[in-house]
């Protein structure tokens, strides 16, 4: 059993909680958060016994704890991850792992000094689904066109719009289209295909705040890839990978769950997966496993490293 404190106390980590459930090897144990009062009320809503509140070297002193989750705000992900690694604990950290490559190279040259299990919660490589347009993909014969998107109005821009400053708009927090909703593009776009050779990429500042909206256009052997975020506008949209033999259809790059494969001999096949949409449980298996099993979590950084440096790139080349 790994007993699990979780550092922030968002959504994604009441979603987290509950997904746990489904993962027996996984034990929520204490529920970590600035203030007592947030770590108490936070603790009480989701079930979970114990809460703490104050210097986090304190709890990550503590015995009664084996590794942390951490959802903050994306600009301290490296500091939190880095303490927790250095009071040996295992860490799943939310994507994005930390803001650029360097920093999650840090800390899995850490991680792997002090023998701990460093993963980034990256739920859509994870996914069933995921693995299912894996297995669909040979039959699309040689690629072409590959096109990423997902676009989610925020219910807190209208409070930038307002003039006010929030930790997801905010460049100081790491906050942004890109780093919140674009890297769910970009990460399946980097596991499949590799890490584009050239792109090109624009966004769309906010006044006073982060990117709201942006896209690149990737250029690899034979075939073009893009993906678009935005934060500012909404869409339902589906992605699709287009091959020479066929197009496959994905109806949600963060969670497929409804696959349409349309071949040129005019065959359609329409794959419902069944899977619920709620997906965090599956990297939080893969986080259980290699904390127990001992194997290398190196595949899996490796393509952490590949996609923030895919990160780099396009948000260098939105500077340009």
């Amino acid at each position: 059993m790994i007993r699990m404190a979780t550092i922030g106390t968002s959504t994604i980590t009441h979603t987290f909680i509950a997904e746990t459930a489904e993962v027996p090897e996984i034990d929520v144990t204490v529920a970590y958060s600035r203030t007592a009062e947030r770590a108490q009320t936070f603790a009480a809503a989701n079930g979970v016994p114990g809460w703490a509140a104050g210097p986090l070297d304190d709890l990550l002193a503590s015995d009664a704890i084996d590794a942390v989750y951490i959802a903050s705000p994306n600009a301290l992900h490296h500091r939190q991850a880095q303490a927790a690694i250095a009071a040996g604990k295992h860490v799943l950290v939310e994507k994005p792992a930390t803001p650029t490559a360097a920093e999650f190279a840090d800390l899995v040259a850490a991680a792997h000094a002090r023998g701990v299990v460093l993963l980034e919660g990256m739920r859509n490589v994870y996914d069933p689904g995921f693995a299912a347009v894996r297995d669909l993909l040979p039959r699309l014969g040689t690629i072409r066109r590959v096109s990423f998107g997902y676009q989610q109005r925020s219910a807190r821009y209208d409070i930038v719009l307002a003039g006010e400053q929030v930790n997801i708009f905010d460049p100081a927090m790491a906050g942004g289209a890109l780093l919140d909703l674009g890297v769910y593009c970009i990460a399946p776009l980097v596991d499949l295909f590799g890490e584009p050779p050239s792109l090109v990429a624009r966004s769309i500042p906010l006044p006073g705040a982060a990117d709201g909206a942006g896209a690149v256009l990737a250029s690899y052997p034979g075939f073009i890839a893009d993906a678009s975020w935005s934060k500012i506008t909404f869409s339902h949209r589906p992605s699709e990978i287009q091959g020479e033999l066929g197009t496959l259809t994905i109806d949600h790059i963060a969670a497929p769950r409804t696959l349409h494969l349309t071949l040129l001999d005019g065959t359609e096949e329409h794959h419902e997966l069944g899977i619920p949409r709620p997906n965090l449980r599956y990297h939080a298996r893969r986080f259980a496993h290699l904390v127990a099993s001992g194997d290398d979590p190196s595949p899996d950084q490796t393509r952490t490293l590949r996609t923030l440096r895919t990160m780099d790139a396009i948000r260098l080349a939105c500077a340009d």
